[in-house]
């Protein structure tokens, strides 16, 4: 199917899923284990590390305080100046501050990519398992506090919609939604679920188990699969929830890295109303292109592939400058959504970045309380 390119000798030449065109890797015996196997083991390898870090004032590292007033009390020395209630103050003559009630449920959303570009990976692991581990971390630490979380798998084949629940029953559906995908483009796992019925509109869902399978609505045909995950999650979500978006960011149609991503629009909207956290994974490999001789690379949204003489200098610069470049457009975007940036990689444990966030997150609220 794919011939050798004329002039050029076989010896040194390879065929790989190399920076930031991965192919699929063979499925391994940890993903085909049942979903139950899977959360214990990442229990046993992440969570035991986090108990008494992150299982403590979860309501103040992920959620803000609400806007329900508990009660109007005396100024006391330390109390923010902004809640000060002026109204009572000039009544009684004596300064008083407003109290807020924390609210104690979060309403949280694991929006995670599946798209064939996460299959990839050429350290510790790929980065389709790191959104797995980030997921189930993150929601067994909400969960643990009896809030609740719902799931919302993407990509090529449409979306996979898992209703907000509580305990670890809805841990174990988060995770099984990971492992089967949004629908045929994962291996058509879902789809077997389905009993081999093609991915139904949004318009007419199939329940399957707990989760809807829904395919592109209206408006949404032939779109990016993040555009069109986050311009649902508008749609559907009124209330104000914490929002994990776990993904490599690596959008089909972001090929100019000058320019915004398609997808930013919709990120800016859902970043407006609710707490968004976007989880970024990538792979060192993405980063450089390793001087090896000659590379057969595909890119796995569009399945296109070309071959790369990797020893040629200006080669490697040209890359390095477009890397460069997309990062720069990519972290600038990020920010100027509004949403807050988790960074994992597939080089490196979780936990260390995760906790490195946390006390990020703390320490800005705590320095925006005394401000």
């Amino acid at each position: 199917m794919h011939d050798d390119p004329p002039g050029r000798p076989r010896r040194g030449r390879r065929r790989v899923a190399g920076a930031g065109a991965p192919a699929h890797p063979a499925p391994s015996a940890h993903d085909a284990a049942p979903a139950s196997e899977l959360l214990r083991r990442i229990e046993f390898k992440v969570l035991r590390r986090l108990d008494g870090f992150l299982f403590g004032d979860i309501t103040g590292v992920f959620y803000g305080p609400s806007l329900d007033l508990a009660e109007v009390r005396e100024y006391q020395p330390g109390d923010e100046v902004r809640r000060i209630d002026w109204f009572v103050t000039a009544r009684t003559g004596k300064l008083h501050v407003r109290q807020y009630r924390e609210e104690r449920e979060i309403g949280a959303w694991m929006v995670v990519d599946c798209s064939p570009s996460m299959d990839f990976g050429t350290r510790r692991t790929v980065k389709s398992r790191v959104a797995r581990e980030f997921a189930v971390t993150a929601a067994s630490v909400l969960t643990r506090q009896g809030n609740k979380i719902g799931s919302l798998t993407f990509g090529h084949g449409g979306v996979r919609i898992l209703e907000p629940a509580s305990g670890r029953v809805q841990v174990l559906r988060v995770l099984q939604s990971l492992v089967d995908g949004p629908g045929q483009a994962r291996s058509g796992r879902a789809n077997e679920a389905n009993g081999g019925n093609r991915v139904p509109s949004r318009r007419r869902p199939a329940r399957v188990g707990v989760a809807t399978l829904a395919g592109p609505e209206d408006g949404e045909a032939g779109a990016d699969p993040l555009t069109s995950a986050l311009a649902r999650l508008n749609r559907s979500v009124r209330r104000r929830s914490l929002v994990f978006l776990v993904s490599d960011f690596m959008s089909s149609d972001f090929d100019d890295p000058e320019r915004d991503p398609p997808w930013l629009r919709e990120l800016g909207r859902l970043a407006a109303r609710h707490d968004v956290i976007a989880v970024r994974i990538t792979d060192p490999a993405e980063m450089e292109l390793p001087d090896v001789g000659d590379l057969r690379v595909r890119d796995p949204e569009t399945g296109r592939e070309l071959w790369l003489d990797t020893s040629d200098p200006v080669l490697r610069h040209a890359y390095g400058r477009l890397v460069e470049t997309r990062e720069r457009t990519l972290k600038r975007v990020l920010r100027s959504s509004g949403a807050d940036v988790l960074q994992l990689s597939t080089q490196h444990d979780i936990v260390p970045p995760l906790l490195a966030f946390v006390r990020r997150r703390k320490g800005r609220r705590q320095e925006g309380a005394r401000t």
